[in-house]
């Protein structure tokens, strides 16, 4: 008896081979990049620190802080934090940056915190006005730089951090929320009455400032004991 010539067909078939896995890539170019295989995510955060990152990696959407210090990112791009509307801060302290595309921050509806320390930069983008602490100590930043009235926006701003930039006067007006104020080792040359105080209210009380510093810069404070009639504490460099 002949077998059937289906079944003689298939036993002649050679065995299919097994495709290969396919190997992790950590390009961060195309769709659907492994950033959690790269990085370390835990419940929100994301820490990518000293990962030899020369770009922001794509984020997860539940992403809520991302830690990427110590790496040789240059540049921020408008598109590297969009539709991480859960993000509420941003350390990229100990990088290379020298440049951040105006809207790169724009689009984040809950971010507090942004830490941009240690870095190259001249300017400074529009920040959101959510913002709560802000840290671009050791920088290139120029007066030029900020934006004119700046962080008058910023009504629930409280840490405020601008040492060792190059700075030639106070960003003001300061918000009422702000409780520390750290400008030394800048280039300020005078304050003003109205820097910190309302010289058209006597009566007015700055009671949330308690921490500035404006030691290292060439201003005399001794001459503008005017200014700090508001304060709750002299400023450090003043006595």
């Amino acid at each position: 008896n002949m077998p059937p010539p289906e079944y003689e067909e298939e036993m002649t078939l050679p065995p299919k081979p097994t495709p290969p896995l396919a190997p992790v890539t950590l390009d961060f170019k195309g769709p659907g990049m492994p950033t959690c295989l790269l990085c370390v995510c835990i419940s929100g955060s994301v820490y990518c620190d000293d990962a030899n990152l020369e770009q922001i990696p794509p984020l997860p959407k539940d992403t809520t802080h991302f830690y990427g210090r110590f790496n040789s990112i240059r540049h921020v791009k408008n598109t590297d934090f969009i539709n991480l509307n859960k993000l509420k801060s941003i350390d990229l302290t100990g990088n290379q940056i020298s440049g951040v595309d105006e809207d790169a921050f724009r689009p984040l509806p809950q971010l507090q915190d942004i830490l941009l320390a240690d870095n190259n930069l001249q300017a400074l983008p529009e920040l959101p006005p959510t913002l709560r602490y802000i840290d671009v100590r050791n920088n290139r930043l120029i007066s030029n730089g900020l934006h004119t009235e700046g962080f008058k926006v910023h009504t629930h701003l409280q840490f405020l951090y601008l040492s060792d930039n190059k700075l030639d006067y106070i960003p003001v007006p300061l918000p009422e929320s702000l409780r520390v104020l750290h400008l030394q080792n800048n280039n300020i040359q005078n304050l003003h009455v109205d820097t910190f105080c309302n010289s058209h209210d006597r009566n007015y009380i700055r009671r949330s400032l308690e921490d500035i510093r404006l030691d290292g810069n060439p201003v005399n404070l001794n001459l503008y004991a005017s200014s700090y009639i508001c304060l709750p504490r002299l400023p450090i460099g003043s006595h």
